[in-house]
């Protein structure tokens, strides 16, 4: 029974969290999806980055975010360079446009956010804080 109970759960889980990428990409057309926006939250938080550091940190491959990227760079919402002493190295950085597209996204996503947490009351928010709290630690 608990198992039963711990899948539909995590099913949940699962469809909220889909329903909300389904919406944040509705309500952001902006032509960049929620893989972009990470590597533009990545740059954002740690600075000029090398591709294959943002990969382990998101979990992505190495070519996925040469692919993820060259449509920043092509925006203009993220630059890349070449370390002075190899050339063989290189590092993204996000650009003051990339920051406000971040941004952007960021009050779409807290507005969806809202509205989903609306439907519960003060106590339940406090129970559902409790409880991933719990499971963090």
């Amino acid at each position: 029974m608990q198992e039963e109970t711990i899948f539909e759960i995590l099913h949940n889980m699962d469809k909220m969290t889909n329903n909300l990428i389904i919406q944040w990409n509705k309500s952001f057309n902006k032509g960049l999806g929620v893989s972009h926006i990470l590597i533009l939250g990545h740059l954002k938080v740690n600075g000029k980055s090398r591709p294959s550091d943002m990969a382990k940190a998101l979990g992505l491959t190495p070519p996925s975010v040469t692919h993820l990227t060259e449509k920043l760079v092509k925006r203009q919402l993220v630059t890349r360079s070449t370390d002075e002493n190899d050339r063989r190295i290189i590092y993204l950085e996000i650009t003051y446009a990339g920051e406000m597209i971040l941004k952007e996204a960021s009050e779409v996503g807290q507005i969806l956010r809202k509205k989903i947490f609306e439907k519960l009351t003060n106590e339940e928010i406090q129970q559902m804080l409790h409880i991933y709290q719990k499971l963090n630690t």
